[in-house]
């Protein structure tokens, strides 16, 4: 048998981080997801709003690096949970149970959206030092071994031949 699911979509709200009674990470959120094809009397995409709860390392992932307006691929299995509420009728929810989350932007481009805000710090995590950029390669470099050795160009004028 087969349950998985694949999802991408903007987060509706930041993540919601929790900690069960034993301490495991818990996040919840919830994707847009827009159907593929158009509602033949708007001409509008419709869209779903699904229920996501990630668990571990992947909440801890989820709650550090995304806000609301960011896309995400979500990938995990479809949960049903029966539920009673406070009027004592039972109800039906449906959430996927993300494995995987990944993101589904660049970081330009949630910053062009408003999307992004950077990671607040945890744990006295800090952000490494910028690292010197390496020099550049030559155009072209000889093989390592084997082969004739062929040596380096020398008049490239960095235009692309097509």
């Amino acid at each position: 048998m087969l349950n998985r699911i694949i999802l991408m979509g903007r987060l509706t709200r930041d993540p919601e981080l929790r900690h069960t009674q034993t301490g495991t990470a818990v996040a919840s959120f919830s994707l847009a997801v827009d159907r593929d094809f158009k509602d033949k009397q708007t001409g509008e995409k419709a869209t779903d709003f699904i229920d996501i709860v990630a668990w571990r390392s992947t909440a801890e992932f989820v709650s550090r690096y995304f806000t609301k307006g960011r896309m995400a691929v979500v990938e995990g299995r479809l949960q049903l949970r029966d539920w009673t509420d406070q009027n004592g009728n039972k109800r039906r929810s449906a959430e996927v149970v993300a494995d995987n989350v990944y993101f589904g932007d660049s970081k330009r481009d949630a910053e062009a959206a408003g999307a992004y805000a950077p990671p607040p710090a945890y744990g006295g995590y800090s952000a490494p030092a910028p690292q010197q950029a390496a020099p550049a390669a030559p155009a072209y470099s000889a093989p390592l071994s084997g082969g004739d050795q062929f040596a380096d160009l020398s008049d490239d004028d960095g235009e692309l031949p097509f």
